[in-house]
């Protein structure tokens, strides 16, 4: 049985970072509010706000958030593989992966095969290739692309938790610098295909800032902080490369543009990061202070044990809120005009509260198993295959949507085509493999 979340506040030991959970959840939520507000459906399909109006993508830089989610898991990572590692007479990096990602793998393929199930049903009948209809089947997948990296993070986590703890900002510095290499190549002598390295050069720099933050190495106060002058640097870098460089305002995607800075990740991005993690270490020691109310506590500790499902879920209860919408015959305003914004405060208030209800049905597929660091040993080559089994098809699908799932359409994964079927199949059997990853032989725990 499931302990409540007062029982789990209760029992919060003295210890734990309350923040880190706080800014777990503040930047899912985040993002959530800006997918509903960015949303653009009239009867022609589905855009984006921030194309119909450019100035508004300043906002992104505010709402932007994903480094924040990447910043807590270098965090989280470090301090779940140092416990394992420390407890542990073995090898520990199969249960280290398993452990990391059964709360993030379960509830992620529940969401795709329902969907898959949906989108076959709306095909077969013949209804897959209508403007909203078809928009919306490649539209409800695209935020998986940060649960792919997501994998990826975890599964380079030892490796460069050892290179950290060697080298420290030496590490994110040459993943950085690293970054800035890949972009003059890509912008500078257009050397093709190098763009995607930045899929992972800019964000796992982001996830090594974590790693300085579990070392405490982004603690220390005063006006000369270490996070006020991450935040003043990447501010100031990020202004300067947008300002005089190839780099888009937005940092988010826009339909159409020819450079994005997100997909692939930029320098301008990784700086956009530097800067939001400088922002929210500077704000640590006043959300402490809030977090020790029992009343605060309780509703983070609350929201952290669905946030992951309301996630997967919010954009498909946006579309059903549209659709209601289409169904009573309601008229859908022109998006951006008046009658549209004085929806929106409704919209987000419907998408919210349906949320909430999917929240409620699929919430046990997120909730933590009972595996710990006493869990078999297994084999570490098999659960890292699996993750990049995984991590692979998961992106695939973020890229091909579900709207081609009986005519083969595919998308271009780095340089290969991939369809949604393959994609699929190859994040089900990822997630086999990793759970298949345990042996018989299982951890022996010191002491």
């Amino acid at each position: 049985m499931g302990h409540t979340a007062s029982e789990l506040a209760a029992a919060t030991p003295a210890t734990r970072d309350r923040y880190v959970d706080l800014l777990r959840v503040a930047s899912l939520g985040t993002v959530i509010c800006g997918h509903w507000l960015m949303a653009a459906v009239s009867a022609d399909g589905i855009g984006n706000l921030l194309a119909l109006l450019p100035p508004l993508q300043l906002l992104t830089w505010g709402l932007q958030v994903m480094p924040v989610f990447f910043f807590v898991g270098g965090f989280s990572h470090a301090l779940s593989y140092r416990s394992l590692r420390r407890k542990a007479d073995g090898p520990v990096y199969a249960a280290f992966l398993r452990a990391r990602l059964q709360r993030l793998l379960r509830p992620t393929l529940v969401f795709v095969l329902v969907w898959t199930a949906v989108a076959l049903a709306v095909q077969l009948a013949g209804g897959g290739d209508g403007r909203l209809s078809g928009a919306a089947l490649r539209l409800v997948t695209q935020p998986l692309w940060f649960i792919g990296i997501y994998l990826a993070m975890v599964a380079f986590t030892p490796p460069l938790l050892r290179l950290h703890e060697r080298w420290g900002w030496g590490a994110f510095a040459a993943l950085a610098g690293a970054a800035a290499l890949v972009d003059v190549l890509r912008f500078a002598l257009g050397v093709p295909y190098v763009e995607f390295l930045n899929f992972g050069f800019v964000w796992l720099a982001v996830h090594q800032l974590g790693f300085l933050r579990a070392d405490g190495r982004l603690s220390r106060p005063g006006p000369s902080s270490r996070p006020a002058v991450l935040a003043a640097a990447g501010l100031l870098g990020a202004v300067a490369l947008v300002a005089y460089g190839p780099y888009p305002l937005s940092m988010v995607g826009m339909p159409g543009e020819k450079v994005s800075n997100m997909a692939p990740p930029t320098l301008a991005l990784l700086c956009h990061g530097m800067w939001l993690v400088g922002a929210v270490e500077l704000l640590r020691h006043p959300a402490t202070r809030l977090l020790a109310r029992p009343r605060a506590w309780r509703a983070v500790v609350a929201a952290n044990g669905v946030a992951m499902t309301a996630f997967l879920w919010h954009l498909t209860a946006m579309l059903a809120v549209y659709a209601v919408q289409l169904g009573l015959g309601l008229a859908l305003p022109e998006p951006a005009s008046a009658a549209w914004w004085a929806q929106v405060p409704v919209r987000m208030a419907a998408a919210a509260a349906l949320t909430g209800v999917l929240v409620a049905a699929f919430r046990r597929f997120e909730a933590p198993g009972k595996a710990g660091s006493s869990g078999p040993a297994g084999s570490g080559p098999r659960a890292a295959a699996g993750t990049t089994l995984c991590l692979l098809g998961i992106l695939g699908l973020s890229m091909t949507g579900l709207g081609g799932l009986l005519d083969g359409h595919s998308a271009t994964l780095i340089a290969l085509p991939l369809t949604a079927p393959a994609a699929i199949g190859m994040a089900v059997g990822g997630a086999l493999l990793v759970e298949r990853s345990a042996s018989p032989r299982r951890v022996r725990l010191r002491g």
